[in-house]
């Protein structure tokens, strides 16, 4: 049997450089099918399959928050705890000049330029995630605590 090749993106030279440990798994991407079609693919739970998505405040200012799969995020939790007016979800257009990434296929990891990163409080207490690798189709399978230790995500309880 060969042995499977895995792509060679940003976000698993970031992963590597920060030697975290991770395990990449690949699945026939879906358009539009977001974590429902990588989890089904994968054969996981989609409250483990972690978004990676593209804010911006009012001023205008990026940032990325990472969610379950099977939540999404209250702008008004965000807003208030980022003590601005309003945040709301990038166009992708604007998300993907920000992170570097194709929409579908943005990693928290090895994004263009550096951005503030806060993760759902709740995700840290899970044992292992799964979280795009920076390509469409490509998930890596890591600790959740990487996101702390190797971006410095805040956590936050920005669920609904």
């Amino acid at each position: 049997m060969a042995k499977q090749k895995f792509p060679v993106t940003a976000a698993t030279r970031a992963l590597k450089a920060a030697r975290v440990a991770h395990t990449p798994h690949l699945y026939e991407y879906v358009e539009r099918g977001g974590t429902a079609a990588s989890s089904a693919a994968l054969g996981v739970d989609e409250h483990r399959v972690i978004k990676t998505l593209i804010f911006q405040t009012d001023a205008g200012d990026p940032l990325v928050v990472l969610m379950h799969g099977d939540r999404a995020v209250s702008a008004k939790e965000l807003a208030r705890h980022l003590a601005v007016k309003t945040v709301e979800p990038c166009d992708p257009a604007v998300a993907e000049r920000h992170s570097g990434y194709q929409v579908g296929g943005t990693s928290p990891f090895g994004l263009r330029k550096p951005l503030p990163v806060y993760v759902e409080a709740s995700i840290l207490d899970l044992p292992q995630v799964y979280v795009n690798g920076g390509k469409r189709g490509f998930l890596v399978q890591l600790d959740p605590q990487a996101f702390v230790q190797a971006l410095g995500a805040q956590p936050v309880a920005v669920a609904r």
